[in-house]
């Protein structure tokens, strides 16, 4: 399993699994969006203000994405 997350936008992405694929996305809430691969196969989760729902530290070490304005 993959944890990023982006401080920038506090958005916590859990990729369980890494195969290349194509992807649907189904939103259970307007924060948790779930990619969903092949064989109906859940296989990201995307968590949009993800420090009100996770306690991050417990997550470390977290690698971060951080992206520049430009």
């Amino acid at each position: 399993m993959q944890i990023h997350y982006d401080s920038r936008f506090d958005l916590l992405y859990l990729r369980l699994d890494p195969t290349k694929q194509e992807l649907s996305n189904k939103r259970l809430t307007d924060e948790i969006v779930l990619d969903i691969g092949k064989d109906d196969k859940i296989v990201g989760i995307e968590i949009l203000s993800a420090s009100k729902y996770v306690e991050l530290k417990e997550l470390l070490p977290i690698e971060t994405e951080i992206k520049k304005a430009v």
